[in-house]
Order: C-alpha cells, then sequence, then structure tokens
C-alpha cells in the first residue's frame, strides 16, 4: 500500500468524500468509480493508496473514529474507562451509528468488507481495551482470574449494539459512562 504519497489533508478530504458518497448510496452501490469522480481522483490513485472498496470504506471510518482505546493511560482502569467516555462526541457518535448501521446489512454479504472493518476497526480496539484491562491486573485492580475479564470487549462492543436495538438511540457519553459504572466496573471487579 503507497499510503504515503497523501498529505493528511488531502486523505481526510478523500475520506469524508468516501463517508458522504455512503451515506447518499450505501455500501452496495458505492463503487470505486463514484469515489473518483466525488474525490476529484484518478482510480487508479485510490487502488494504489487502499486494495480496494472494502479496506477504503474501513479506513474511512477509522479515520473519522470519534473514540479510540489505544494510547488510554490514566494509571486507573476506571480512569481509563472515564478517559475513553471522556472522548466520546455524541454528534459525531450519531452520525457514525447510522454509517456503522447501514454496513451491518452489507457485512453479511460481503466478506471482505467484513474483514476490513474487523482489521481496521475492531481489531484495534479490542486491542487497546486488552492493554488496559491487562494493566489493571499488573496493577491488582483486576484479579487475574476474574470470571468477567474475558468478556469485557463483547460488553463494550454489545453496548453499541444493543441500545440501537432496543432503545432504537445511538451510545452517547451519558449512556456509556452510566454503562461503564453499572456494568463494565462491577464486572471486573472494581
Amino acid at each position: 500500500m503507497g499510503r504515503s504519497r497523501l498529505t493528511p489533508e488531502r486523505e481526510a478530504e478523500l475520506y469524508s468524500g468516501v463517508l458522504d458518497l455512503l451515506r447518499e448510496v450505501g455500501y452496495d452501490a458505492l463503487t470505486m468509480d463514484a469515489v473518483a469522480a466525488r474525490t476529484r481522483s484518478s482510480k487508479a490513485t485510490l487502488y494504489r493508496q487502499w486494495k480496494g472498496k472494502p479496506e477504503l470504506v474501513a479506513r474511512a471510518l477509522r479515520h473519522c473514529k470519534p473514540v479510540a482505546a489505544d494510547g488510554v493511560d490514566t494509571g486507573s482502569v476506571r480512569g481509563d474507562f472515564a478517559e475513553l467516555v471522556r472522548r466520546i462526541d455524541d454528534d459525531h457518535m450519531a452520525a457514525r451509528a447510522d454509517l456503522l448501521r447501514g454496513l451491518g446489512m452489507a457485512i453479511h454479504g460481503n466478506p471482505d468488507l467484513h474483514q476490513a472493518l474487523r482489521e481496521v476497526l475492531l481489531d484495534p480496539e479490542v486491542s487497546g481495551l486488552g492493554a488496559i484491562l491487562r494493566r489493571g491486573v499488573d496493577r491488582g485492580e483486576i484479579a487475574a482470574d476474574c470470571p468477567g475479564l474475558r468478556f469485557i470487549p463483547h460488553m463494550v462492543v454489545g453496548a453499541f449494539v444493543a441500545r440501537q436495538l432496543i432503545e432504537d438511540r445511538c451510545v452517547d457519553a451519558a449512556f456509556l459512562s452510566a454503562y461503564v459504572d453499572a456494568v463494565v466496573l462491577p464486572a471486573l471487579g472494581v
């Protein structure tokens, strides 16, 4: 992947165009031709920078990502989760939730998209969350044999999915803060 040829500003412009087009037409109707036209790029440039549509869409979502677990280290598990919640931009989260909901259907028929979203969006977050939890174990905040430890990524991801399904509302900072205090931290014994 020859990503170094684009300036950060140009890359951000491309990602913005991809997400705008994705909102307008959905994943299945999104084409590299349409992305090239919308972003005033050549298809050759797009394919040189990204392997194809699945990776381009996943990286565009990652670029606009309002929350990232990687790099969070406040010195305590409670503080790390509070920092993650503090980073949430409710308006940005709502716009992104609509995109992810639309992609949820497309994933079923497109294993390449599923893989790209997993690699680019989910795996880094699970890894960052794992680092937070490992530090908590190392500091003695969480018992190494805590039965809830292995389910924390499922719980956190589940909060984003379940709120939409149950309440028809996307996750916001207030909901996630209450969820962490009532569900996640008690499951860890914190």
